[in-house]
């Protein structure tokens, strides 16, 4: 039988820890953005150990971003009951034979019987999020594995800011949080402002003179109807701005529907920038009105002046603060809502005027 590990018992405070998994089976960029303090914490607490981040094989330019604090993917093929993508069933096989190079894995998903499971099939030393409304569970003997109810399980802190529910998961693990451990961040690198620079000189956009408008979210239920976001992309004409239209390339009809309801003239960049780009866009913007979707976590890392309309999503759990970063919603008593598409009138949206989200962009401070 091993002794406990660490001094204290404490996962991630083991001094013999060489190896270490993160599994963390999101898809979004503001999920893996979200978990980038608390990488870095560990990082700054166990400069030794080589971080591994399980993760679906598409997030892999944005875990490049996060070299710093992790140094390697494991892709990730898929397991029942993760509902991101399908299996890929011989791809599981190989993914479960890498167990032997992790001294331990931590569950970073979420309150997932399924994400334990596949952490606990890595290594023999799992731990991580748990049940909401557990006990937490200490290793005693170092002998973790499927089914035996050991592990340093921390009941999944819901209530918490997304980026908080890693930290505190570091910490609980044994790792010290630093001053202003919530501090998100994506580097700017050299390609980015490229990138911007060419875009600049095709359209001739002047920092701190346009703004950004991005209506896509991934799930229906998180967007609100492109004539509301076209009529608020024309207040902004109104008050001077450059509208710029952004988006990945599979939200190019949206846009369109978007450019067609405008009265007023638009750019569509829907498509034609990279990741990195698009934070240069951003980074150099008057502001930026969106969907509950990623970009809203990176105009929180440039520092962007945003509102975001949050539909379905929970603020508590997505926005941020401090007055740059503003919120737009109806508070109807059914939003939030776990929902994909709402099953009945949508009345999150629809009770959303255009009105409150232009009052919202006045409260900005505005960079002009």
């Amino acid at each position: 039988m091993e002794p406990p590990l660490g001094a204290a018992g404490s996962p991630l405070a083991d001094p013999r820890l060489a190896e270490v998994a993160i599994v963390r089976l999101r898809v979004g960029l503001g999920d893996l953005l979200c978990t980038v303090p608390a990488l870095r914490s560990l990082r700054r607490a166990r400069p030794d150990v080589r971080v591994t981040l399980v993760t679906w094989a598409e997030m892999e330019p944005l875990v490049r971003r996060m070299s710093r604090y992790v140094d390697a993917l494991l892709p990730f093929p898929g397991y029942p009951g993760i509902p991101e993508r399908p299996v890929d069933g011989p791809g599981l096989a190989a993914f479960l034979g890498t167990a032997p190079r992790f001294d331990l894995a931590v569950q970073a998903y979420g309150d997932s019987g399924a994400a334990r499971e596949v952490t606990e099939r890595l290594v023999r030393r799992a731990c991580g999020f748990g049940p909401e409304g557990g006990v937490p569970g200490e290793i005693g003997t170092g002998e973790v594995g499927p089914g035996d109810g050991g592990g340093w399980w921390l009941p999944y802190p819901r209530s918490a800011h997304e980026i908080w529910r890693h930290l505190l998961l570091v910490r609980h693990l044994g790792v010290p949080l630093p001053p202003d451990p919530a501090r998100p961040e994506f580097p700017e690198l050299p390609a980015d402002r490229r990138g911007l620079a060419r875009l600049a000189r095709w359209h001739g956009l002047r920092p701190g003179r346009y703004a950004v408008v991005h209506p896509g979210a991934t799930s229906a239920s998180r967007r609100w109807p492109a004539e509301r976001f076209a009529a608020v992309a024309d207040g902004l004409v109104a008050r001077g701005l450059r509208v710029l239209i952004g988006g990945v390339a599979a939200e190019s009809a949206l846009a369109a529907e978007v450019r067609a309801a405008m009265r007023g003239p638009a750019t569509d960049l829907t498509g034609r920038t990279d990741l990195g780009t698009y934070a240069a866009l951003l980074r150099r913007a008057a502001l930026l009105v969106c969907a509950d979707t990623g970009v809203a976590h990176l105009a929180a890392v440039t520092g962007t002046p945003s509102v975001t309309v949050f539909l379905s999503g929970d603020p508590r759990r997505w926005s941020y603060g401090g007055g740059r970063h503003l919120v737009a919603r109806s508070g109807v008593g059914c939003s939030p809502c776990p929902h994909l598409t709402c099953p009945i009138d949508f009345r999150c949206a629809t009770r959303l005027p255009v009105s409150a989200v232009l009052e919202r962009v006045d409260a900005l401070p505005r960079l002009l």
